[in-house]
């Protein structure tokens, strides 16, 4: 290595150094969480969805923005209770065109139910860190029980807002004709599979 090449490295790597924050303390331990309510962050909480597509492939879109409250004592999981708000407006897909067909009246109807609400009314641990979060889902006028599978995955101070988090991934399986969304079916998938990744902010 040439010495101005050694050098221009390791200035490089100074400067890198110095600019990156150090890496946040993260706990997978839930006894490490602190009671009380938090917000959920929305810039970082996801909804993704997927179902069949005519049966040759699976086909994806999500719903950003969602918003919401989680109020947990980690010595009591299952007094925890979890309301979200999302907006249904959000929904994103690779395909513009496919984005306002999903906002119509023939599927989701966003003018006439512009909110996807869900609300807990059991949690029942199933893991020291999982749990089983059944809640009532309103989506497109109906509402209907829904289970979350719910995994948590951390908790600590985030670098970047200073405010501590705790964060956690679900999943769950619904039949969007069973809410009145019946657009297609059986040719584009009844079964909806959910992933969500869910940020809380304590307040």
């Amino acid at each position: 290595m040439t010495k101005p090449f050694a050098l221009a490295a390791f200035a490089g790597a100074a400067l890198i150094s110095v600019a990156a924050p150090a890496l946040a303390q993260v706990s997978t331990d839930p006894s490490s969480v602190q009671a009380g309510t938090y917000a959920l962050e929305s810039n970082h909480a996801r909804v993704v969805f997927s179902v069949s597509h005519m049966g040759f492939s699976t086909w994806y879109g999500d719903f950003s923005k969602p918003t919401g409250s989680l109020t947990i004592d980690p010595k009591a999981p299952a007094a925890a209770k979890l309301d979200v708000t999302i907006p249904v407006a959000s929904v994103s897909t690779t395909n513009a065109t496919l984005d306002g067909e999903l906002k119509s009246a023939a599927w989701f109807d966003a003018t006439t139910y512009p909110t996807i609400t869900f609300h807990s009314t059991s949690v029942a641990p199933t893991g020291a860190n999982t749990a089983k979060v059944t809640g009532d889902l309103t989506f497109h006028g109906v509402t209907k029980p829904v289970t979350l599978d719910v995994t948590f995955k951390g908790s600590g101070t985030n670098m970047m807002s200073k405010a501590f988090t705790i964060g956690f991934d679900a999943k769950a399986t619904l039949k969007r004709s069973d809410f009145g969304v019946k657009t297609y079916v059986p040719m584009i998938g009844d079964t909806v599979d959910l992933l969500i990744s869910a940020p809380f902010e304590k307040k």
